[in-house]
């Protein structure tokens, strides 16, 4: 069995040195519980923490105030690399653990505004692994972050052998594209890092990702009263040998902070993927031509939390 980590714990926004000793503290407890791999919830070193001069919600206010401006510039600056004390110390503690760590944090970058980022770390330390949210909540404070371009998909080597890890952060989950190139890339295992509501709609959905892709999903979210917890692995095998339905469900959590162990039986996802119809088995792509359509038709468009707006291709 692989085992994953779900830490779901409260942070202490936007305190990055005790969310670093308290990560490590919860990381140490994984790995007496077995952990192969340790997942954080949703930008960890900041406590997913939003700045003051953003609302929630949509709204058209035209420019930014100065007062805004001056929320969003602080907000940016709490941004690391990855040669910061806060990341360094998982890249030590995994390789001094020999497990691997899923890390999440608002991410510098050259190219212009912070990224919503995950890396994986492995047991040796080393990144195999750094992924950007795609889908930005651009009707929130993340319209101050740079998306990411791409899904990613590496090969993690553990003590139960390699396996194909993807990873996608919260909203990308709201997108069945997500998992689906994901699964299309080789992914065994998704990651999900999170920091919003699991309740049953968001349950179901994940349920049904894991379902017709054929993929383990193992999603970590903030306890109550940040979120609600809620952390959830799925093993992505709806159906025994014998065709019998089954639950794929490993494990949910409550709403407190804790940390939830799911052991995935990769061998027999193998199996049941070589035998089973989903996937990528009978997709019939060169029928989907509109997925990749740029254009956003009523009821469907938005102006995004500057209040321009929302057009898929400038994302």
């Amino acid at each position: 069995m692989l085992q994953v980590a779900l830490l779901q714990m409260t942070a202490a926004a936007p305190d990055q040195v005790a969310n670093g000793r308290k990560g490590e503290a919860f990381c140490r407890q994984a790995k007496a519980l077995g952990a192969d791999i340790a997942l954080f919830p949703e930008m960890w070193n900041i406590g997913y923490t939003r700045y003051a001069g953003c609302p929630d919600g949509l709204r058209d206010v035209g420019v930014e105030t100065p007062a805004e401006r001056r929320a969003r510039t602080a907000w940016q600056s709490q941004a690391i690399r990855r040669d910061d004390p806060f990341f360094t110390r998982f890249r030590h503690l995994a390789r001094d653990l020999e497990m691997a760590i899923a890390v999440t944090y608002l991410e510098r970058w050259l190219g212009g505004a912070p990224r919503n980022t995950v890396t994986l770390i492995d047991r040796r330390g080393e990144a195999v692994l750094t992924y950007a949210k795609v889908h930005t909540c651009d009707f929130s404070f993340e319209a101050a972050c740079t998306p990411g371009e791409d899904f990613h998909v590496a090969p993690l080597d553990t003590a139960c052998g390699t396996v194909n890890v993807g990873v996608m952060i919260c909203f990308d989950r709201e997108f069945s594209e997500s998992a689906r190139i994901l699964m299309l890339k080789g992914a065994e295992l998704i990651l999900v890092p999170n920091a919003c509501e699991m309740e049953a709609n968001r349950l179901s959905q994940l349920r049904g990702q894991a379902f017709e892709n054929m993929v383990g999903i193992a999603l970590t979210n903030y306890a109550a009263p940040q979120q609600n917890g809620h952390s959830l692995a799925l093993d992505g095998m709806a159906f025994d040998a014998r065709e019998r339905s089954r639950d794929m469900c490993l494990c949910e959590a409550g709403e407190g902070e804790a940390v939830h162990v799911a052991g995935f039986d990769v061998a027999a996802l193998r199996a049941y993927r070589g035998r089973e119809v989903w996937g990528n088995a009978f997709r019939r792509p060169h029928r989907y031509g509109l997925l990749t359509s740029m254009e956003i038709r009523a009821p469907f468009r938005r102006t995004d939390a500057a209040g321009g707006a929302y057009n898929a291709a400038r994302r």
